[in-house]
């Protein structure tokens, strides 16, 4: 008998997740227990929760796994800073704190919540994570598997192949270039928060007209037939600073970001409208292409983006694969799931 505990935490929606010779005990997201939306801090409630759940103290355990690479991570924003310096400055002195009392230390932090575990910390890659939690779980025996979300280590979308036990990433896309993170560009031009009012921009999306949406195509994404694109960071800040639009944004769509609380006007409406077009438009391209590469006629989905529902019911009645199932826990939560299944 083989136990794994996954774990998620320190960016958003922290979660736990035992798993027993391959069959999910229980899962939990830590906000369930504190009433802290979205809460990021390590899971020890949920991680509690589970292991009562399987009857386990945490020295009986035989894997934990953790659902992304910090060190990776911690990489890529030494390297997004070094290219934008002296840019960036400030956004760099906010992230460090956590990043050296936290995150450098992951693992350190695992042995310290999990008191008398002393097996294996295992890293995964974050859209291995994800992969991994919409495959697995699926009723397919064989699957193409497409995540898209705001970034991970370095990819911000992949596609790969599942078959029975094996699962195999194939292609990626890579920061800065990110359909979530496009999405939530968005989110804070319409006063909405990041990484947690995206659904509202969806809901809003049916009371505006998508007038913007060549804008959006013209100006700030180049997209290709296989769903792969570039955005255009002249318009973009959150690489280098602390909002996710700048100037040239505001003017292009018609004036400054909405601010939190004030009322929601017709270019809130019709600004949500386009981008939900567009990233409907790039998630059929995605699937088109993954369907082209693969010939397979079942697609599991995860990751933040596969979260957009309406774009999924596109997906079900537009797109070429027969099947869709789509991991309920699709953002981060559920890279717990997928760390401890693979």
């Amino acid at each position: 008998m083989t136990t794994v505990l996954g774990i998620s935490a320190y960016y958003h929606d922290s979660a736990a997740c035992l798993v027993r010779d391959g069959e999910i005990v229980a899962a939990a997201q830590e906000e369930r227990f504190t009433r802290k939306k979205h809460d990021a801090s390590f899971p020890r409630h949920a991680v509690a929760y589970c292991l009562a759940e399987g009857k386990l103290r945490p020295e009986e355990l035989d894997y934990v796994g953790f659902y992304d690479k910090p060190l990776l991570k911690f990489e890529r924003l030494l390297e997004n800073y070094c290219g934008v310096a002296p840019r960036g400055l400030r956004s760099f002195l906010t992230a460090m704190p956590v990043w050296l009392k936290e995150k450098l230390f992951t693992r350190d932090q695992i042995r310290k919540a999990l008191g008398g575990y002393e097996g294996p910390v295992l890293f995964a890659e974050h859209h291995e994570s994800h992969a991994a939690s919409a495959f697995y779980p699926s009723p397919f025996p064989e699957a193409a598997v497409l995540t898209m979300d705001g970034v991970g280590e370095w990819a911000t979308s992949s596609y790969g192949v599942g078959r029975g036990k094996d699962l195999e990433l194939v292609a990626e896309l890579h920061y800065p270039h990110s359909l979530g993170m496009l999405y939530s560009a968005f989110t804070y031009y319409t006063g909405f928060k990041v990484n947690s009012g995206e659904y509202k921009v969806m809901g809003l999306a049916p009371y505006g007209e998508p007038r913007y949406a060549d804008a959006i195509f013209d100006k700030l994404v180049e997209l290709k037939d296989d769903g792969s694109f570039k955005l255009n960071m002249d318009y973009f800040n959150y690489v280098h600073g602390l909002t996710m639009t700048n100037g040239a944004f505001d003017r292009l769509f018609g004036g400054p970001p909405r601010r939190p609380e004030s009322a929601v006007t017709q270019r809130e409406m019709d600004v949500a409208a386009s981008v939900q077009v567009v990233t409907e438009e790039i998630m059929l391209r995605m699937a088109r292409h993954v369907h082209r590469e693969t010939g397979l006629e079942n697609l599991c989905l995860a990751g933040g983006v596969a979260l957009n529902c309406v774009g999924n019911g596109r997906l079900l009645r537009e797109g070429p694969f027969k099947r869709l199932w789509i991991q309920p826990a699709a953002g981060d939560a559920g890279g717990a799931v997928g760390v401890a299944l693979t």
